[in-house]
């Protein structure tokens, strides 16, 4: 038994991944009259990353099953206690990251995510799965918000949100990485730069992509 598979947060997960999968932002009439290439051109641009995720707001844009599971068994395994999450949604990654917290004894996890109502979502999922004391969401651009005011030391860093921010992102918070820490970034495919940053001999990580959709680094010492 363990904070994963058991209530309050068991069946919580289990609705919500329910509630994703009948949600696709293809339905949406913002997105789903948008090329492919112009749908994957906003996906990688730093200059209208806002106004895209924007019209994405009521849309939980949650990680898969098998991923949030992934995370969740990363999380355990590498005795995290300190995460930082960048997209947060409607919280389904966070929670599975803060119930790995929970059973490793504790922690912190600071997320963040620029769209106040889905800020406003998270919190509340997060209290009905009673992880709310270890989860800090910051609300805004992660540009900001992680820019200051991080912990000293972290474990585990998952990238989730606008994809062309995906190595900004990782330069804010790479100081703080320990050696041995997991970078896991979702949908890395959109982001090009990320992936020659991570896979580089020289930038001091071990990368793989994982499953179909994930690539997992390690931070090395």
């Amino acid at each position: 038994m363990n904070t994963l598979t058991t209530a309050p947060l068991a069946p919580l997960l289990e609705r919500l991944f329910a509630e994703a999968d009948a949600s696709s932002p293809r339905t949406s009439a913002a997105v789903a009259g948008l090329s492919s290439d112009e749908l994957a051109r906003l996906m990688q641009s730093r200059t209208e990353y806002l106004d895209f995720y924007a019209r994405l707001k009521d849309f939980p844009l949650a990680v898969s099953r098998e991923t949030g599971t992934l995370l969740y068994m990363l999380a355990r395994g590498n005795g995290a206690r300190s995460i930082v999450e960048f997209g947060t949604s409607f919280g389904i990654s966070t929670l599975h990251l803060a119930a790995a917290l929970r059973d490793n004894g504790g922690g912190r996890l600071l997320s963040t995510e620029f769209e106040a109502s889905k800020v406003a979502r998270a919190r509340e999922n997060l209290a009905a799965g009673g992880l709310a004391d270890l989860v800090e969401v910051r609300e805004g651009d992660a540009l900001r918000t992680l820019a200051s005011d991080l912990p000293e030391r972290i474990d585990l860093l998952l990238l989730d949100g606008a994809k062309a921010l995906y190595s900004e992102v990782l330069a804010l918070v790479e100081p703080r990485l320990r050696p041995g820490a997991l970078v896991i970034a979702d949908n890395a495919d959109h982001s090009p730069e990320y992936l020659a940053r991570v896979r580089s001999s020289a930038a001091g990580y071990l990368s793989v992509p994982f499953a179909s959709d994930v690539e997992l680094s390690m931070r090395l010492g």
